[in-house]
Formats: C-alpha cells, sequence, structure tokens
C-alpha cells in the first residue's frame, strides 16, 4: 500500500457538519483539506441518518471506537466511508470473513530481493499498517470473525491502542489519526432469527471496549423512498416517486411479515434498489420482482408475498411467478 504525504499527516481544517452531512447540528469537525488515495469515492446523493452520522462523527472528533449494529442492506459500512469521504479521511474496510487469520491483521516475514540479495522482512499485515497512518479501519462483519482474529483486535480497543508485536519485540504506538470502526447484524449475542448464518456470540469483555454501539435499521418510508431516488434518478418524476412509494410500502409489508413470524426473508433498502433497477432494465415491474427477491423467497411463503404484491402494486403476479402454498 501507498504511504500518505506528510502534508495530510493530521487533519487541518475544520468543516460544518450541517453543510456535509445535511443534518441538524452545530458541529465544527476536523477534516483533511487533501484527499488521499485511500479517501473513498464520494456519493453527492447519500442519506445520512442523523444519530449514526453524530455517532460516527464523535469517533472520527475524538477517537471513540465505533460500532453500527443493524439488518442487512441498511448502508452500515457505506455510511462510515461516506462520512470519511466528506472528511478527506482515508479509509480501508476488512471484511473479517473465516478467511481472515490473524496473520493478515498483523503481517509476518516474507522473503524479498534487495540488492540482489534475498533478504527476511516483517510485512505488515492490514491493522499495523493502517495502525501508523492517518486511517480510520472499518471491520465489515465484525460478528463473524474467528476467535483467534478477535484477540488480536481486542488489543487496539482500548484508547491508547499499543499493539504489541511479539515476534518483533516491539509495540507500535497508533498514530494520533487512526481511528477504528465496525459494522455488524448483531450486537455480539448471537443471531436468534436465522438471518445471518456464520455469526456467533462475541466475548462480551471485548464488547465493553467499544465505546459507542448506534443501531442503524431500516428507514421510515419517505427517508426510504429518498435513498432509492438517489440511486435511481429516472423515477425522480411524480410518476416514478408514486412507483417508488409503493415498492417501499411492499417491503414495509415483508419486514412486519417477518416480524410476525409470517416470513423468513426480507426486503432490505438494497434489494428495493435492486428492483427498481431491474425493472427500468426490463420494463416489466412484475418480473423483476421476481428476479430481485421473489426467487430468494421459500415457495410455501411466495403466495404471501405475491398478495403483499397484489396489494401493493394493484396488479396480480402473473400466473407462474407465484408458486402455490401454505398461509
Amino acid at each position: 500500500m501507498s504511504t500518505l504525504s506528510p502534508s495530510v499527516q493530521e487533519p487541518d481544517i475544520t468543516r460544518s457538519a450541517r453543510d456535509l452531512f445535511k443534518i441538524d447540528t452545530d458541529l465544527q469537525v476536523p477534516a483533511f483539506s487533501t484527499p488521499d488515495d485511500h479517501v473513498p469515492v464520494l456519493d453527492q446523493d447519500y442519506v445520512f441518518d442523523r444519530d449514526t452520522t453524530l455517532a460516527l462523527l464523535a469517533g472520527f472528533m475524538h477517537n471513540r471506537r465505533v460500532m453500527v449494529q443493524g439488518r442487512h442492506g441498511t448502508g452500515k459500512s457505506s455510511h462510515v466511508e461516506q462520512v470519511a469521504a466528506r472528511l478527506n479521511w482515508p479509509c480501508v474496510r476488512v471484511n473479517l470473513d473465516g478467511h481472515v487469520s490473524r496473520m493478515d491483521l498483523i503481517g509476518k516475514d516474507a522473503i524479498v530481493i534487495r540488492d540482489g540479495k534475498q533478504v527476511t522482512e516483517f510485512q505488515p499485515g492490514i491493522l499495523t499498517w493502517s495502525l501508523q497512518r492517518p486511517c480510520a479501519l472499518v471491520f465489515d462483519e465484525y460478528d463473524a470473525g474467528r476467535a483467534d482474529v478477535m484477540f488480536v483486535i481486542q488489543r487496539v480497543l482500548e484508547l491508547e491502542g499499543r499493539l504489541t508485536l511479539l515476534d518483533q519485540s516491539r509495540v507500535i504506538e497508533p498514530h494520533s489519526a487512526f481511528r477504528l470502526f465496525a459494522t455488524a447484524n448483531t450486537v455480539g449475542l448471537g443471531d436468534a432469527t436465522g438471518l445471518y448464518h456464520g455469526t456467533q456470540p462475541l466475548n462480551q469483555g471485548q464488547m465493553d471496549r467499544w465505546n459507542i454501539v448506534v443501531t442503524l435499521n431500516y428507514l421510515d418510508h419517505d427517508r426510504e423512498i429518498e435513498v432509492v431516488l438517489a440511486r435511481c434518478p429516472e423515477y425522480r418524476t411524480a410518476e416514478g416517486r408514486a412507483q417508488v412509494s409503493t415498492m417501499v410500502a411492499l417491503a414495509a409489508l415483508t419486514r412486519r411479515g417477518f416480524e410476525d413470524g409470517d416470513l423468513s426473508t426480507v426486503m432490505s433498502p438494497r434489494t428495493v434498489v435492486t428492483w427498481a433497477q431491474n425493472t427500468t432494465l426490463f420494463k416489466d415491474i412484475a418480473l423483476a420482482f421476481q428476479l430481485s427477491f421473489l426467487n430468494r423467497c421459500d415457495e410455501d411463503e411466495r403466495s404471501l408475498v405475491a398478495e403483499y404484491y397484489q396489494r401493493c402494486i394493484g396488479s396480480e403476479l402473473p400466473e407462474g411467478r407465484k408458486a402455490p402454498g401454505k398461509r
């Protein structure tokens, strides 16, 4: 990975949070005047949740460890990225799937060629690399990490966050502009819904080290419409907005059905966006619905989903797209 220019080692300007994020606050936030290669791409149309944004800003401003928890497709990771993008704060995401090892985080000795000779050098892992730089490190799918990996992370969750490299016999001090975030579908107590296979209960001693835990769940009806319209500008007409409104209403019914135990699959905001995009692609809202969501549903539940569709869209799903099933 590239190094950062000495001129951008510390935040050197302050910006108005009200202007940057369109939320009701008077906060002035430290930021970098010059973007780095690791600053996320700016999404001008991103819709910010006020509570989540304030929690993340506390992390950037005061070096608090912030975890964003919520259902899939709610924009947890992108929320962190878009805050970083507006602050020009370098940001690196790591997905804690089962293949990320302790060595990937800390580093390892590797043979390299120096002056025509083979020498052994320590190659830092992503945690070691990020810790020494002005960088926001985001651990995605935090509740799916392996136990040995989680205990490595636990070392840097304290405010001073020193990382001891045992095989190097040295201690790494975190950079003053290093920040640590995580996203998770659960709050470390395991998954009782069956939606998130692979997640697991987390060590409560580790959970206690996260200074702020904020929940980002599905938005209210009008704000979710704005999210879809931001991703699908072709719907920014009176007719298009009305159609998106019915799509969002259908998604809300699936979430209510899941809460009541009638459905085992829910439509996330990401799914609604995909449905809208596929409708534009196929010029067929029913086919797009089938390809975007219905085919993922249990066959015994598709008749109920078809009923939701008829109630919100105002037309029946064509025969052959509705699987007979019990209620």
